[in-house]
């Protein structure tokens, strides 16, 4: 139906080309207007990819606008890729399964007789889950932790803003999806050319950084838990052992995603698929309690559905960065940049800034595979290395869930606990600015990332 309304113009004799005065600016305006009625992000980035392509075809050859769909097809052929279903696979499969229920037990059953060992717990479990998707923890889990928290005397309002921050905290955690992601598409420093930063290095760069970020996190839930006299256990070694020996099948999943991603056995993809494996023969036949017959065709279909998804919005958005690079447009930016901000301090604050508002506007993978080709040029031209690089853009993002208007977790915690936006924007914004601080010391205090890689041999 929108295609027929391009045949419009020429019913009243008038013929739109790309020398039609102000032709792109009335374009963009359409799209804008598109966007806020309800446009599809994918079809948002291939549209403007498309229509730029279409106004420039005097500057550039007109066969580029294939870069659109061939960036679609190319980017099914990249060797890291299958590990992102995979691991999305296996995350169902525990969530489906129960996992969340018997890890719960075992986190609360080890920090439950500390103050504010239940929100403890809770950022915990949630870290963990995170790599299987940000809205999962909220999703699953909101339902026992909430109600868990405010039976322990937590206020209400600060178990939902515990909960929707920590939703998002396990981005930097090995296997998190947007993390693989960077890898696969981040820019090579020295070249300028799409090329992976190796897994492992930005994953063990991240170690102190998600460290950091959890602390804090969990630090404001023991002072509430102090501050509410929040009830604590006693702790027991049987309830312990009782809680890891049940769950002990789970604990090893993500032992195996660690050794597949760190110990060189085989590649990620081959960890991924093991993890994903091993998830659905532990959770059929060893607890028995994700059905074949009844659950098995949700978890499956629930999964190509969000993966599915992800592909296409990458694939477009691999079709705009390739006009973003046909254009010169980082080389132009590097440019301008360094004719006008000469401090690298500077130049981080900025881009922080840029990044936050990013990551509240724009959905995560689009906003990798867009906005990286255009920065990384710049810090290489900073001297940052691209491995902190990576850990700030991430770390930026996971500001992105919770940060208004369309913080995804923000949507999903409203609609959990059928709240109103504003009660949960206002429960989750003391964490919001806690994680603003943290990332601005992951930013000024480098040392916090790459003294990890220089522990495990892996700075260059």
């Amino acid at each position: 139906i929108a295609a027929v309304g391009l045949f419009v113009p020429l019913i009243f004799g008038y013929q739109v080309t790309p020398e039609t005065p102000h032709v792109l600016a009335i374009a963009i305006a359409i799209f804008l207007a598109a966007t806020v009625l309800g446009l599809p992000i994918f079809a948002v980035f291939s549209g403007l990819a498309l229509l730029l392509y279409w106004n420039m075809s005097s500057e550039f050859q007109p066969g580029q606008v294939q870069s659109v769909p061939l960036e679609m097809v190319r980017i099914v052929a990249s060797p890291l890729l299958p590990s992102i279903p995979l691991f999305t696979l296996a995350g169902y499969f525990m969530v489906q399964g129960g996992a969340t229920k018997r890890l719960l037990r075992v986190f609360t059953a080890m920090f439950s007789w500390i103050p504010g060992g239940l929100a403890i717990a809770t950022v915990a479990i949630c870290t963990v889950f995170t790599f299987a998707g940000s809205g999962l923890t909220i999703l699953s889990l909101g339902g026992l932790l909430v109600p868990m928290l405010i039976k322990t005397h937590y206020p209400e309002k600060f178990s939902i803003g515990l909960l929707t921050a920590s939703g998002s905290l396990g981005l930097l955690f090995p296997t998190s999806v947007p993390a693989i992601l960077y890898c696969v598409y981040s820019l090579d420093k020295s070249n300028s050319s799409l090329s992976p930063i190796t897994p492992a290095r930005l994953f063990t760069g991240a170690i102190l950084p998600e460290l950091v970020m959890i602390s804090c996190v969990a630090a404001v839930g023991i002072y509430m838990g102090i501050k509410h006299h929040a009830v604590r256990n006693a702790f027991s070694w049987r309830e312990t052992a009782s809680s890891i020996w049940e769950a002990k099948w789970e604990l090893l999943l993500p032992a195996i995603m660690i050794t597949g991603v760190f110990g060189g056995f085989g590649t990620l993809t081959e960890a991924a698929a093991l993890t994903a494996f091993a998830a659905f023969i532990v959770e059929v036949f060893i607890y028995r309690d994700l059905k074949l017959k009844k659950d098995f065709r949700q978890v499956f279909v629930e999964c190509a559905t969000i993966v599915g998804g992800i592909l296409l919005i990458m694939g477009v958005a691999l079709g705009f960065t390739a006009y973003l690079i046909d254009g010169h447009i980082p080389a132009r930016l590097v440019e301008w940049v360094r004719g006008h901000v000469e401090s690298k301090y500077l130049f981080l604050l900025l881009l922080n800034g840029v990044l936050l508002v990013v990551g509240a506007l724009m959905d995560i993978f689009a906003a990798i595979l867009v906005v990286v080709p255009l920065i990384a040029p710049l810090a290489q031209q900073y001297h940052i290395d691209p491995v902190q690089m990576g850990v700030i853009f991430i770390a930026n993002l996971e500001l992105g869930y919770l940060h208004p208007p369309v913080g995804i977790n923000l949507f999903l915690a409203a609609y959990r606990f059928k709240k109103p936006m504003g009660t949960v924007i206002w429960a989750t914004l003391p964490f919001l600015l806690i994680l603003m601080g943290t990332v601005l010391l992951i930013t000024y205090v480098p040392w916090l990332t790459t003294a990890p890689l220089h522990w495990f041999g892996l700075y260059p």
